[in-house]
């Protein structure tokens, strides 16, 4: 069985940093059942294990955290379901890319139940829809924006951290970063595409949608 845990307020980075790590040697041990947490965090920045320093182009505006998940620069705020995983990927096969797939298609099956495409793309870190209502680029292209990020570590086969989905964030905050290293596409949510979708409905989504994707250990 996976314990599903929902955190009310917003919870501080490294006191969820802590009890995930906590949680991951649980599980690794044998003592702890796997946990799926859903939480929010205030305003702040991590930097990832690729993090480049000209990436933080505003160091001062909140409070920069390193951490050695991959990835680069990302923002965690209020209106952002950060969705904390921890897995036991050793018994789900030890194949991490295929892990971080499972986690791509959960974010894709989630957004499906309000009937936002998200798309991969080669190179590109995350999950994307397609602007259909904003102008072509330069290049004739529609624009992309990302609504989920995701990034993860593994110890003793276990996983934590996990993604986040912009349901209602500020997008303003992320102007302090270059996110995950990507400067020529935008950031979007969902209630940005014009979709009048609250913390609670993503966590049902997301919810309903695991099984399917993931399964049973």
């Amino acid at each position: 069985m996976v314990q599903w845990h929902v955190s009310d307020g917003l919870i501080g980075y490294r006191e969820a940093e802590a009890a995930m790590e906590a949680r991951a040697a649980r599980i690794a041990e044998g003592t702890a059942p796997e946990a799926i947490w859903l939480l929010e965090h205030p305003p702040l920045y991590t930097a990832g294990t690729s993090a480049k320093a000209p990436d933080l182009t505003d160091p001062d505006r909140f409070e920069v955290f390193e951490t050695k998940r991959g990835g680069q620069y990302t923002y965690h705020g209020p209106g952002q379901r950060v969705v904390y995983v921890m897995l036991d990927v050793g018994r789900r096969g030890r194949d991490v890319r295929a892990f971080v797939q499972q986690l791509e298609r959960w974010v894709i099956a989630t957004l499906d139940q309000f009937n936002v495409t998200g798309e991969i793309r080669c190179g590109r870190v995350g999950v994307w829809v397609v602007r259909n209502d904003k102008p072509l680029t330069a290049s004739g292209a529609k624009p992309e924006d990302k609504i989920a990020a995701i990034g993860i570590r593994l110890r003793k086969w276990v996983s934590f951290h996990g993604i986040s989905i912009n349901v209602e964030p500020d997008l303003s905050h992320f102007d302090g970063i270059v996110p995950c290293g990507i400067s020529e596409h935008g950031v979007t949510s969902l209630v940005d595409l014009g979709l009048p979708v609250t913390m609670g409905d993503v966590d049902v989504a997301l919810k309903k949608t695991f099984e399917g994707v993931f399964g049973e250990a």
